[in-house]
C-alpha cells in the first residue's frame, strides 16, 4: 500500500482585508501520494499558492490540520516549523532566490551550511550531472541564463533530501522551450531520487506533464483529489 505522504483535513485560510473577509481555502480535503507528481492549477486568486504555503509549513491555517510525513504541522511552534522547512521541504518559486554573491556550488549547499549537516559532496555532484550544471558550479546567478539558474535553484531544493518538493510557479520567469526542458529534468528528477513533488502551475501544458491535475476554484477542490 501507497504511503500517503501529504494530507489536509477540512483545511481553511482566511485573510483580512480592510472590513473584508476573503477565503483563500475552504474546507479542503487533499491527499498526496509518496513519490507521487501532483499539479495544481486554478485562475489567479483561486488559492493554489496558498495550499502549497501551508503544506511547506511557510503560513498557518486558519483552521484544519496539514500532515507532512507524519507530522502535524498546526501542531508545531516556529522553531518546528523552521526545522521542517530545512530539513523535510524543498521549495522552488518563480523567482529563483539564488544569492548572488555565492557561487553555483555554494548556492546548492547553503542550505545544508545553514542547519550545520553534513554536504554529501558524491550526491551533489550527481544532481548537478543530472541537471547538466556541472561546469556551471564556478559560476555566479548573473552569468548563468534563466534555465540554468532554475536548475540550481532545483539541485538546492534537493540538497537536503527533503521528503516533499514543493514547486511554485517554477517556469513563470522562462520561455516555452525552457520551462518544457526545466519540468522535464524535474520530472526525472523526481522519478530517479523518488521524490514526492507538488507543483503549482497556470501553465496547462506544462500541468499535464504531472501523474495527476488538481483544479482549485475560489478556495475549493473542482476536481483532481
Amino acid at each position: 500500500m501507497e504511503k500517503i505522504i501529504v494530507k489536509t483535513i477540512s483545511l481553511s485560510k482566511h485573510y483580512r482585508v480592510g472590513t473584508q473577509t476573503v477565503i483563500a481555502l475552504d474546507r479542503i480535503d487533499f491527499e498526496v501520494k509518496e513519490r507521487e507528481f501532483v499539479s495544481i492549477i486554478g485562475k489567479s486568486g483561486c488559492g493554489k499558492s496558498t495550499l502549497l504555503h501551508m503544506i511547506g509549513g511557510l503560513d498557518r491555517p486558519t483552521s484544519g490540520a496539514v500532515i507532512v510525513d507524519d507530522m502535524d504541522l498546526s501542531k508545531m511552534n516556529e522553531e518546528q516549523l523552521a526545522l521542517f522547512r530545512r530539513r523535510k521541504a524543498g521549495f522552488i518559486f518563480q523567482q529563483y532566490n539564488l544569492i548572488p554573491d555565492l557561487n553555483v556550488y555554494d548556492n546548492i549547499t547553503f542550505p545544508l551550511e545553514l542547519d550545520g549537516a553534513v554536504v554529501d559532496k558524491e550526491f551533489i555532484q550527481e544532481l548537478v550531472r543530472t541537471l547538466h550544471i556541472a561546469d556551471k558550479l564556478d559560476m555566479f546567478p548573473s552569468m548563468l541564463s534563466g534555465g540554468e539558474q532554475q536548475r540550481v535553484a532545483i539541485a538546492r531544493a534537493l540538497a537536503t533530501k527533503p521528503a516533499i518538493l514543493l514547486a511554485d510557479e517554477p517556469t513563470g520567469n522562462l520561455d516555452t522551450s525552457a520551462s518544457h526542458d526545466v519540468i522535464g529534468l524535474l520530472k526525472v528528477i523526481a522519478e530517479k531520487y523518488q521524490q514526492t513533488l507538488i507543483m503549482v502551475t497556470h501553465d496547462l501544458d506544462i500541468a499535464q506533464m504531472a501523474d495527476r491535475t488538481v483544479q482549485l476554484q475560489d478556495g475549493k477542490i473542482m476536481r483532481g483529489k
